[in-house]
């Protein structure tokens, strides 16, 4: 396979997994919505900066590990299920006084790139499917092949990260304020309800 066939295959593959409703993109939805675009700009870079790292430690060998300590993947599980929690539970407390724009009390910056990290790094199911679906991958490939997939797969999510915000970002003052409010109310109530379940996965690892 040539080397721009391989990175489109990489670019596809990687859209198709972005894109679906996860952790990270009802974070990237409420960073856009909720502050600036010249305050989020710099959040959404570092979420794809911690997606990036996890997509290239997952590729080079972290799924190995992973898969054969169980150890491991239980504490990953019960300490990411609550850092989960947490950051439901801080969605919905935004989400009670949420005012758009210049009237609204942003997220202090260290805060925001801080959470972009633990947003990408405490989703053990993330983690775990991520290290085991691209370390597979890596399997499957030449040398010649790795750079150009991985290569791809990382611009698929620059394009869908910084789309997003770009997008929401020009739109929202169009948006109903009641309308933007009840997403960071169904976001955080989701993420809090995944958090949750991977407490119960948890317990039932250990049962």
């Amino acid at each position: 396979m040539t080397m721009s066939a391989m990175y489109l295959r990489g670019l596809l593959l990687s859209l198709a997994l972005v894109s679906s409703i996860g952790m990270q993109n009802l974070f990237v939805f409420n960073n856009a919505i909720n502050q600036p675009l010249k305050r989020a700009w710099p959040v959404t870079v570092m979420v794809w900066f911690a997606d990036t790292a996890l997509t290239l430690a997952a590729f080079f060998g972290m799924g190995a590990i992973i898969s054969s300590h169980e150890m491991f993947k239980l504490i990953i599980m019960f300490v990411g299920g609550l850092l989960v929690i947490w950051i439901g539970f801080g969605i919905l407390r935004s989400a009670a006084s949420f005012k758009l724009e210049s009237s609204s009390t942003p997220l202090p910056m260290k805060k925001s790139l801080v959470n972009a990290w633990v947003v990408t790094w405490a989703n053990p199911q993330a983690i775990i499917d991520t290290s085991l679906m691209f370390g597979a991958m890596r399997g499957s490939l030449t040398d010649t092949e790795v750079t150009p997939f991985i290569t791809g797969v990382v611009s698929a999510t620059a394009i869908w990260f910084f789309g997003i915000t770009l997008i929401l970002g020009l739109l929202k003052e169009r948006l109903p304020q009641k309308f933007l409010m009840w997403v960071n109310i169904v976001s955080g109530g989701i993420v809090m309800l995944y958090g949750c379940y991977l407490l119960y996965q948890a317990l039932m690892m250990v049962i």
